[in-house]
């Protein structure tokens, strides 16, 4: 039966992805009615910029005052798209407080205070979704939560930034250094003015961490998250991977041990091979690969990133939790009885690609290969060039952790035949 009284939606942020869900519950009405049960209704909408002109939004409903909404008591969902810490985290616990449940795409925020913020919604049993806050349009959050509730996940690898795989796909496919690729990226509106967040890996790294939380049943926050940006990536480095048969990605990934007794999160530009379905996706798409027990390989493929796929993501939420709202029942919460350690990065296990600047005469390659032996590095292939008395040796690693192989490269650097290293790259992928 249908139920004629709606359910009320307070909006906190009228920005890209916010003017995108206030049309898409416009013009979709009748659907989301006929989805959810009961009509849904925008009671109220919250901007920082009152007189600006706002398209198929009642100007009645734009407020300046966030907290004095969602404090109405007659708001059964909190939509949060304005980001960062605060106000959106005071913001949300008050939504909680005053009976309403949250869906929100804040990955800072999440990946910061998740646990907070779950135990908030448990206390005032209220719903906390947050599909939007990774990978954009990608069904993802929900997969890992519900669908692989009752599989062991071990592996989650991804592309989780589209303006970062942007301008490593233009390198990688025209040649272009760094800067060139990053002023298209710019022009064309996928990067910031300020492009911090995304090439230095911040923007990857909050969502690394929610991925992890949730796949591995542990808390995982921020600073639990390995870091490293790709403004460092030449074109040379792409030159030496096509001639591994390999692209070059930033991948955020979290991984369980071995032995399953701890787990790792990190984001890093990364080495993979063409053949695997990470390395075609191309643009400003994004890309996460999962590996479990029993499902063995998925991958799940799409827009990451602007208003109208973040959006859906959004509506998506919001239908399942509004469906909640009618049933008198919430979804699932924060799950983390595992608890398992986030081992530190000299723990993770990998390849290494690393290019040194050398010496051309006799005997250096055997003083190189003396330093990886000395340090249980094992070697798999090595490839040298160079006249006029300079060189080049290119030394591809079996799997070795980042701890031994930090050390190899302090020692390598002591080495009077090496003149630098120009570069270190992991593998991933195989």
């Amino acid at each position: 039966m249908m139920r004629t009284r709606p359910l009320k939606v307070a909006l906190l942020g009228c920005g890209v992805v916010g003017s995108e869900v206030a049309r898409i519950m416009t013009t979709h009405a009748d659907d989301l009615t006929a989805r959810i049960g009961a009509p849904v209704e925008l009671a109220g909408v919250a901007v920082r910029r009152p007189d600006r002109v706002r398209e198929g939004i009642d100007p009645a409903l734009v407020t300046t005052d966030a907290t004095a909404l969602v404090k109405r008591g007659d708001i059964d969902v909190v939509v949060e798209v304005i980001g960062g810490i605060e106000p959106a985290r005071t913001l949300i616990t008050t939504a909680f407080e005053y009976g309403a449940s949250v869906v929100s795409a804040n990955k800072a925020l999440l990946a910061q205070d998740g646990a907070a913020l779950h135990a908030a919604a448990g206390d005032h049993d209220a719903d906390l979704y947050y599909e939007a806050a990774v990978a954009g349009a990608i069904p993802l959050i929900r997969p890992l939560r519900e669908s692989l509730a009752g599989d062991k996940i071990n592996r989650v690898m991804g592309i989780v930034n589209g303006t970062t795989n942007f301008i490593l796909d233009k390198m990688d496919s025209t040649g272009a250094g760094y800067q060139e690729a990053l002023d298209e990226a710019t022009a064309l509106g996928y990067a910031e003015a300020d492009p911090t967040a995304d090439v230095e890996g911040f923007d990857a790294a909050a969502k690394a961490a929610i991925l992890a939380g949730i796949a591995f049943h542990t808390r995982v926050r921020l600073d639990d998250v390995y870091r490293e940006g790709m403004t460092e990536v030449t074109a040379a480095d792409f030159a030496s991977a096509r001639e591994m048969g390999c692209t070059i990605k930033l991948l955020a990934i979290c991984e369980r041990a071995a032995d399953g007794a701890s787990v790792t999160a990190r984001v890093h530009p990364a080495m993979i091979p063409l053949s695997h379905p990470l390395a075609s996706v191309r643009g400003a798409y994004n890309a996460v690969f999962v590996e479990s027990d029993a499902a063995g390989q998925l991958m799940f493929y799409g827009p990451g990133a602007g208003g109208s796929p973040t959006a859906s993501a959004v509506l998506g939420d919001l239908v399942a939790v509004c469906r909640n709202r009618l049933g008198g029942a919430t979804g699932p919460g924060e799950s983390a009885y595992a608890a398992l350690p986030v081992s530190p990065m000299g723990d993770v296990v990998t390849r290494y690609h690393i290019s040194l600047d050398v010496a051309d005469k006799p005997g250096v390659l055997a003083q190189v290969a003396t330093v990886f032996a000395e340090h249980g590095v094992s070697i798999d292939t090595v490839r040298q060039s160079g006249k006029d008395g300079e060189a080049s040796l290119v030394v591809v690693t079996h799997r070795a952790s980042d701890a031994a192989l930090t050390g190899t490269v302090e020692a390598l650097r002591n080495l009077d035949t090496v003149r630098g290293v120009a570069s270190i790259m992991r593998v991933e992928g195989e």
